[in-house]
C-alpha cells in the first residue's frame, strides 16, 4: 500500500482515504478483512495491465530477495514430485501471482484479495478477501477440503492450517506461534529469519 501511494499510483484523493481507513484499522476500529479489501478496491479506475507491470517492478524490488531459500528450494521439490501447489494470500491477486510465477504456481492457484475486472479495467467490485477463516473457504471452494500440507506464518493462517492434513507454521508471528504451541504443532524458522532475529536482539 505505501509503496504505491509513493509511486502516485493511485489519485490524491484516493490516497488520503486508503491512508485514514489504514490508521483506523492500526487503531482497532477497521477489520483485517475491510482492508484487505479496500487495499485492493483502491485500485479502482487503473488498467489491469498497469497494476500488473507495477505489481512485477514491485516483486522484483521489494521482495525476490526476502524469499527463503529453504521454502524455495521445497517448492522447487514438490513440483517436480508432481504437487498440486496453491498460493493463498490477502494481499492483493496482481502481487500474489507475480510473486509465485517463479515457483510454478499458475494464476488460476491464486486465492488472493482480487476485485473484478471489466474491459481491462480495474472495478471495485470485490470478488473475494482470503483472510482468517475465508482462508480455508477459499481452499474448500476450489476444492480443497483437507490438504495435504499447509503453510503460513501468520494468525491470519490458522484456520486454513487448522483444515490441513499436516499444519506447517514457518517464521510464525507470536499469535500464531502460541497457537501452535497450543495445538501441539512444530514449526520452523528458516535460516534467514534466525539472522535478522538474532541481529535485533544484539542491537
Amino acid at each position: 500500500m505505501a509503496w504505491s501511494l509513493e509511486q502516485g499510483l493511485v489519485s490524491r484523493s484516493t490516497s488520503d482515504w486508503i491512508d485514514t481507513r489504514y490508521r483506523a484499522y492500526l487503531a482497532g476500529g477497521v477489520s483485517e478483512a475491510q482492508i484487505c479489501g479496500e487495499m485492493v478496491q483502491m485500485y479502482a479506475g487503473l488498467r489491469e495491465q498497469e497494476l500488473r507491470s507495477a505489481a512485477a517492478q514491485y516483486y522484483n524490488d521489494f521482495v525476490k530477495q526476502r524469499v527463503f531459500a529453504e521454502m524455495a528450494d521445497l517448492v522447487g521439490v514438490l513440483r517436480k514430485a508432481g504437487v498440486e501447489l496453491w498460493a493463498v494470500s490477502s494481499t492483493n491477486k496482481w502481487v500474489a501471482a507475480e510473486g509465485v510465477r517463479e515457483f510454478g504456481i499458475p494464476e488460476e492457484h491464486v486465492l488472493a484479495a482480487e476485485v473484478k475486472v471489466a474491459d481491462g479495467n480495474i472495478t471495485s467490485e470485490l470478488v473475494d478477501v482470503p483472510t482468517d477463516e475465508a482462508k480455508a473457504t477459499a481452499l474448500v471452494r476450489a476444492g480443497l477440503t483437507r490438504p495435504d500440507a499447509v503453510f503460513g506464518n501468520s494468525i491470519h493462517d490458522l484456520a486454513m492450517l487448522e483444515i490441513a492434513k499436516c499444519a506447517f507454521p514457518v517464521n510464525p508471528s507470536p499469535a500464531l506461534l502460541e497457537a501452535a504451541a497450543k495445538k501441539g504443532w512444530g514449526f520452523f524458522r528458516p535460516q534467514a529469519a534466525e539472522g535478522v532475529a538474532a541481529a535485533v536482539a544484539g542491537e
